[in-house]
């Protein structure tokens, strides 16, 4: 199609995108209260996994307040917006698939629709992960960290749900690094033994986006962010392994030609083998880059 066409198709999609995205907004806004209230859960609970249950922790009852004569409906809408956007994510993900699908080779639409399933249940998983596990011991050790410091808590409503909000969305995110990797593998972006040798430079690259991801500065929310990422950055390498782009076959016969003599000498052929200089070189083998 020409240019123009494509922007309209962008568009079309956009508008419908748009459309579900506002009808759902408008469902979760209506139970944006009680969502509000399954957002404080994790902050005076722990979840038992064995008995699939929330008990109490030992926290004092802490008093929500609001600074701002618009701060609680302002954050009952930003609640509402996160979870119309979270509901929607299939939908939107499924619209942008059938706009990039027609670019695609048959080989490449093969795995790009199970990509996109199994990235919207990893971002599901990675909120469940965040909600369940990771938020109560975060808000549990920062809690009790103030009041064993002799402080009352008492929270604006404004910090907590962004606390919350910021920590799910986040969590979400890390749980797709791993089908990031293995897409680029899956390209021949990259490939395992190349992401094995940026380990370092993931491990801190981790801590570095955590540092700027995390919305309090202190280093134990950081470290809760930055070791699943990484975690799950050795998760893509094996992923990586396992799904990436095969090299021909062509290519490993070549590899193992130049790694004898009898490919050395052919790379380095003799002045009165007929050909000289880089050129003769070429002509009589092509090494791997």
């Amino acid at each position: 199609m020409p240019v123009m066409q494509h922007v309209f198709e962008f568009q079309a999609r956009l508008t419908k995108a748009v459309i579900v995205v506002a009808l759902l907004f408008v469902g979760t806004f209506f139970y944006a209260d009680t969502l509000v209230q399954w957002l404080r859960v994790p902050l005076q609970n722990m979840f038992v996994a064995g008995s699939l249950q929330w008990i109490p922790t030992e926290l004092p009852k802490i008093p929500f307040v609001f600074l701002a004569p618009a701060e609680a409906l302002w954050q009952n809408l930003k609640v509402a917006a996160l979870f119309a956007l979270v509901l929607a994510t299939p939908y939107l993900l499924w619209e942008i698939w059938a706009f990039v699908v027609p670019g695609l080779h048959v080989q490449e639409r093969r795995f790009v629709a199970p990509f996109v399933l199994v990235s919207t249940l990893a971002f599901y998983l990675g909120l469940a992960f965040s909600f369940f596990f990771v938020l109560p011991f975060a808000l549990n050790f920062l809690i009790s960290y103030g009041v064993q410091a002799g402080f009352i808590p008492q929270l604006s409503i404004a910090s907590y749900v962004g606390f919350a909000l910021w920590f799910l969305l986040v969590f979400g995110l890390i749980f797709e690094v791993p089908l990031a990797l293995t897409l680029m593998a899956k390209l021949g972006w990259a490939d395992a033994p190349i992401l094995k040798r940026y380990r370092k430079w993931a491990f801190l690259g981790a801590f570095l986006f955590a540092a700027i991801l995390t919305p309090t500065p202190d280093p134990f929310n950081q470290c809760l962010m930055a070791l699943p990422m990484y975690f799950f950055y050795e998760v893509g390498i094996i992923s990586a392994g396992f799904f990436g782009k095969k090299p021909p076959a062509g290519a490993h016969d070549a590899a193992a030609g130049a790694g004898t003599p009898t490919g050395a000498l052919r790379a380095n052929p003799l002045p009165n083998s007929g050909t000289t200089g880089a050129a003769g070189a070429s002509d009589e083998y092509v090494g791997v880059p």
